[in-house]
């Protein structure tokens, strides 16, 4: 079957995985609303095209904190890459590249910091969870750094985990042959079979509920890397973020799997880019699986956009190559996206180019008089 959008891959993916690794990757938090909100709400976001604009050269490029990349398209973390792919991280790693843009690695990823960086350059950055034992919090953030890591994500939503009812079902755990390879060597438990889910027992054991605005600081004692907070969904957080020192914000629901009924991304975006007030670039995760998903971020203040479950299902299905064709597919679609509202640069995306189920309703002028 010829693959002509993302959404596509998910289908593959299903039929080629063990059924405890698709849903891990697939199912969100309890009733699972969230997780059709993050799409859903994309569909009542219509565009306002403006026309008769030469589009005849279209420039895609953009700088994420200094560093210049080919398009506002990002990979987010997403962990257990190996359980989709035998390649796993050092696939994603290689077509994050070849697209040039940006991928960031998990803390829970199947290989480690080093691994991911001998697959050759490219801009990496790596999502933080804070463990109990902050020694091992700062030996990882080193050596994200002595392999050239060029950002910290700091995963702010997850003092403790979503309830996924599909992992607890599956009673998920990581394969035998796997591991978390940050952690090798390290006596911090293993992820073993639970009552319920393997992954919930294991940061109950593992990650700080202490974590707090504090920790922010903390951090940036510890390293000299910038540091994103990623898991913001209100403007209360986002001013907090930028008095903490944040070098930007990710709007983030994590992937819909942490609390449910929280809105979309998309939804909550707009409150976020305003409390930040351009002090700090705003990016988005969460539900985007076309190229006009990107360019209504854009529209609605957004520097740019991470993926997260198209990587992971295109990777079950065809590998690195199936990565590199979810990356070309979003960028061709968001470059024809552009193209058709008049827009030959990411900066001529204005919030004008769209309008959204909250916008006030637009009223029409009068009719003039005839004289």
């Amino acid at each position: 079957m010829e693959i002509t959008n993302v959404s596509e891959y998910e289908a593959i993916a299903k039929q080629k995985l063990p059924k405890m690794a698709f849903d891990y990757y697939a199912s969100g938090a309890e009733d699972q609303w969230t997780l059709q909100e993050n799409r859903n709400a994309f569909s009542r976001i219509l565009f306002r095209p403006r026309i008769l604009i030469d589009v005849s050269k279209i420039d895609m490029t953009t700088t994420v904190l200094g560093f210049k990349i080919s398009m506002p398209i990002m990979l987010a973390p997403t962990a257990f890459q190996k359980m989709a792919h035998p390649e796993g991280e050092y696939a994603t790693a290689r077509a994050a590249s070849a697209a040039g843009t940006i991928m960031t690695l998990s803390s829970w990823a199947t290989s480690s910091v080093e691994e991911v960086a001998s697959t050759g350059p490219g801009i990496r950055f790596f999502q933080l969870y804070v463990y109990k034992d902050r020694h091992v919090v700062a030996q990882l953030v080193r050596r994200a750094e002595r392999a050239g890591f060029k950002a910290i994500a700091l995963t702010v939503d997850t003092p403790r985990l979503g309830r996924r009812e599909a992992d607890i079902k599956n009673r998920f755990t990581l394969p035998p042959f796997l591991t978390l390879k940050n952690f090798e060597g390290l006596d911090l438990g293993k992820m073993d079979k639970a009552d319920d889910s393997g992954l919930a027992s294991y940061v109950a054991g593992q990650i700080d509920r202490t974590l707090s605005w504090k920790d922010v600081k903390w951090l940036q004692t510890i390293t000299t890397l910038p540091i994103l907070v990623k898991g913001v969904l209100t403007a209360e957080d986002a001013r907090i973020a930028v008095q903490s020192g944040a070098a930007g914000i990710i709007v983030s629901n994590h992937g819909a799997r942490q609390l449910d009924y929280v809105p979309a991304t998309i939804s909550a975006l707009e409150e976020v880019v305003k409390a930040a007030e351009g002090r700090v670039p705003v990016f988005l995760d969460g539900g985007v699986r076309r190229g006009t998903d990107v360019f209504k971020a854009l529209a609605l203040g957004a520097s740019g956009i991470f993926i997260g479950r198209p990587v992971v299902f295109s990777l079950a299905a065809e590998g690195e190559a199936g990565v590199r064709k979810v990356l070309q597919i979003l960028r061709d679609e968001f470059e024809l996206t552009m193209a058709l509202s008049g827009c030959r640069s990411l900066k001529e995306i204005t919030r004008d180019h769209i309008v959204t189920d909250w916008d006030i309703p637009r009223t029409h002028p009068r009719a003039l008089p005839r004289l």
